[in-house]
């Protein structure tokens, strides 16, 4: 079975549903003054939960995303694991060189997260690279399947992707991701680097503080040195992640099946769940209320629920342990590219990220988790400068410049 193309559809009776269970939500109390400081405000997710109830209209967005996004799904083999059909997005650009780029989203994140950039990135002009784009929703997220075994870790992430792009006749590619999509498409790199991969981009750099057996110099360096301005302030933001918005995480490393029935039954607690790390994890980003509900609403609607979604981290942290945000850069060794958003969750140093392979680096002044939904012009101007004539990254996938060959 080959690529199949695919439209969003949800089934009536499941927007029937959703609309009875909206109906019959009964919200818990709420201190005075409370704001943000306990969670997601009552008055936000009661607002929320009206507008999805009557007046959100999710036909509407679903044609737009049908409209708007090439879709597909189609069987991938995962060794060890039963094949699993995954639903994806495919753009070509028009033109024949463009550079096979592989886009992986996070969580809460989903393919949703490509739209932006999409239009962009698929552009002709003699003056910046294009590219061919694939944005996979990653098993147990969107409209893909979930695996049904334990231990479906980075690695199986990882082989889907990569199988995904032979699939589709990339025998060579570059990645961008964020999140998870960091992780991953490391792990690609590890994997399938040089061979396949030829170089990645993040939003979103990772690394663990400097150990003196790994790195003696370093470890010694970071103790001698001080921290830039930016750096200290990055700290700050690190801290207050750890200590105050990273309760997510370990219970979605350790129990996800227990919070995946209330994910999973209720939609105001799916949606007060999302919603807080959409808020606090930008940079002040705007959000308009529809444009949170259909975020929602691919969790609510997704394929195998939302409680598939975060079992990612209990296998994740099962097969690496607590540091699986971390990692050590030199064990990526094609071209890397890493872009810097003020309000990202997690901040280190720079010479904590450095390695051989790193090529490219751009700070920006505003910006936070979510950048290529928050600032898509920034990340694509940044893949542009990587991958364009005389950048650092230029012609690594072969015949596949991204410019047109004269």
């Amino acid at each position: 079975m080959g690529e199949t193309p695919f439209r969003i559809n949800v089934p009536d009776e499941r927007i029937a549903l959703l609309k009875q269970k909206l109906a019959l939500i009964d919200f818990p109390d709420e201190l005075e003054e409370a704001g943000w400081e306990y969670g997601a405000p009552l008055a936000d997710v009661r607002r929320l939960v009206r507008r999805w109830a009557d007046g959100y209209d999710w036909r509407k967005e679903e044609a737009k995303l049908n409209e708007e996004l090439p879709q597909f799904t189609q069987n991938i083999d995962v060794a060890k694991f039963s094949a699993l059909n995954i639903h994806y997005v495919h753009k070509k650009s028009l033109l024949a060189e463009a550079i096979p780029l592989l886009f992986v989203h996070g969580w809460p994140g989903s393919f949703l997260e490509v739209r932006k950039v999409l239009p962009l990135l698929v552009q002709t002009s003699p003056g910046h690279p294009s590219s061919h784009v694939v944005a996979p929703s990653l098993p147990g997220f969107g409209f893909s399947e979930a695996p049904k075994k334990k231990g479906f870790e980075l690695v199986q992430y990882a082989e889907v992707c990569h199988k995904l792009m032979l699939s589709l006749g990339y025998n060579e590619d570059v990645t961008q991701g964020g999140d998870w999509g960091h992780m991953i498409t490391a792990k690609i790199a590890e994997i399938y680097g040089h061979k396949h991969c030829k170089a990645r981009h993040s939003n979103c750099p990772l690394a663990s503080p400097p150990q003196f057996l790994h790195n003696p110099i370093l470890y010694i360096s970071n103790l001698l040195l001080g921290y830039t301005p930016r750096e200290r302030e990055g700290l700050k933001r690190t801290a207050w992640f750890r200590q105050k918005g990273s309760g997510y995480f370990e219970e979605q490393s350790t129990q996800p099946q227990t919070l995946g029935y209330s994910l999973s039954d209720s939609p105001s607690g799916l949606l007060a769940w999302i919603y807080e790390k959409l808020v606090t994890w930008t940079d002040n980003y705007p959000w308009e209320d529809d444009e949170v509900l259909t975020w929602i609403s691919i969790y609510w609607f997704s394929r195998a629920g939302p409680a598939a979604s975060v079992r990612i981290y209990y296998e994740a942290r099962k097969a690496r342990g607590r540091d699986i945000a971390g990692g050590r850069p030199n064990a990526i060794t094609i071209p890397t590219g890493y872009s810097y958003f003020p309000k990202e969750l997690i901040q280190v140093p720079r010479r904590w990220t450095k390695a051989q392979s790193v090529v490219f680096e751009s700070e920006h002044d505003s910006g936070g988790h979510f950048a290529c939904h928050e600032k898509p012009n920034e990340i694509v101007d940044n893949l542009r400068k990587m991958f364009e004539k005389g950048g650092p990254a230029f012609g690594v996938v072969q015949s596949k410049s991204g410019h047109a060959t004269l």
